[in-house]
């Protein structure tokens, strides 16, 4: 049984989701707007997930010692007056400005969540506990792109950054009183940087961390580094409808959804290097799908069954990250959320490079034999541990 508190922490992730990809759908439309390329426009995605990278370390340390509860309200704040200033800008390097603000607003939100979950519940039940968590962000995402594309239209990109920002300001207050009197607004531990120290050493001492840490990084530049792209990619083939565009891209969280509703099943027929392996197979058709520059409905059903893989995969590397420390959990879980950001902050720029050089297929090809490795190489080299700053399994 799941505590009801799981609820409150799904919707802090479904309200961080919502502006993380809102300009996807928009880019070509901001390029327009702003007088850059494409590929530079694309930069803006790169800035909100270079910056939610760099500031896991410190908002992970932040989380451990002045509590989680806190600090995904404060960054909601955060991230909803940035997306409203980012509507009021007037420049491409004062809206990039805004969306690094944006990413460290997002920052504080998702990897607490995650580690906050896992503080509550035990590993029997962790991986479905997740996933509850997980179909907060996938319907943000989901609503998100859909939203932003239908709201583009009508509006424009700067309608879009100014009601998602909203959203997430209303979130806040939503979550400050949904967490009014838990115990778990409050730190569980005392400010002490020696143990956050310690903490660290403990996690790199986890034979697991470097591995999973490399396979989230992998994941962010191979698979989300190309959704700056996937509007381009319609737009190319005569598709200018930025809803259209919203949908294509929202697929990808149906299929995180359909991940959720199916993850027991799936779990208990093919445990978890099963999940990694056929997650990682899943993936690799899609992008190689992609390649061949299908219709806009059967783009859709690719990012569906993609979103499907995806999470198959990352969220078996999640239970891993979860498990290299016990005490600092949300650190281990930031510096996870640190590489995976990273991945999304170098993709779009490798993306950029290999479709500029290579051309289309041949770029996707790469990615989809990378991924394809990647499901395979987890499976083999992550191997069940316990925690060495854990007393005992829960």
């Amino acid at each position: 049984m799941l505590p009801p508190v799981i609820k409150i922490i799904a919707l802090a992730s479904f309200a961080a989701a919502l502006s993380q990809r809102a300009l996807d759908p928009v880019l070509p439309h901001v390029a327009d707007d702003l007088l850059v390329t494409v590929a530079v426009a694309a930069g803006l995605s790169s800035a909100l997930a270079f910056t939610f990278a760099i500031v896991q370390p410190v908002l992970g340390a932040a989380a451990d010692m002045f509590g989680k509860a806190r600090l995904m309200i404060v960054c909601l704040v955060l991230l909803g007056l940035a997306s409203i200033l980012g509507a009021l800008t007037t420049s491409y390097p004062l809206l990039l400005a805004t969306r690094v603000l944006a990413g460290i607003g997002a920052g504080g939100v998702f990897p607490v969540t995650l580690s906050l979950t896992s503080d509550l519940v035990g590993p029997k039940l962790r991986q479905v506990a997740l996933s509850r968590v997980m179909a907060g962000a996938m319907t943000g995402n989901l609503l998100g792109s859909t939203a932003s594309g239908i709201i583009g239209d009508f509006f424009g990109w700067r309608g879009v950054l100014v009601i998602l920002g909203g959203l997430a300001i209303v979130a806040s207050v939503a979550v400050a009183y949904g967490f009014k009197g838990a115990a778990i607004i409050k730190p569980t531990v005392k400010a002490d940087f020696g143990k956050l120290a310690q903490g660290y050493k403990v996690i790199f001492r986890n034979p697991n961390t470097l591995i999973v840490y490399s396979a989230v990084f992998i994941e962010g530049c191979c698979i989300l580094g190309l959704f700056p792209y996937i509007s381009s990619f319609l737009f190319d083939r005569g598709v200018t409808s930025l809803s259209i565009a919203g949908l294509v891209i929202a697929c990808f969280a149906v299929g995180g959804l359909f991940y959720t509703a199916t993850v027991s099943r799936m779990l208990a027929r093919l445990g978890i290097n099963g999940m990694m392996i056929y997650g990682g197979i899943v993936i690799a058709i899609q992008l190689a799908a992609t390649a061949f520059s299908p219709n806009w409905q059967i783009q859709a059903l690719s990012l569906l069954l993609m979103g499907w893989g995806f999470y198959m995969l990352h969220g078996s590397l999640q239970i891993f990250s979860t498990e290299l420390s016990q005490e600092a959990r949300a650190s281990a879980m930031s510096l996870h959320a640190f590489c995976f950001f990273m991945g999304q902050s170098v993709g779009p720029i490798a993306y950029g490079f290999g479709l500029a050089h290579a051309g289309k297929m041949p770029t996707l090809l790469v990615s989809a034999a990378i991924v394809f490795g990647l499901g395979f190489a987890a499976a083999k080299l992550l191997k069940p541990t316990k925690p060495a700053d854990a007393g005992g399994l829960r």
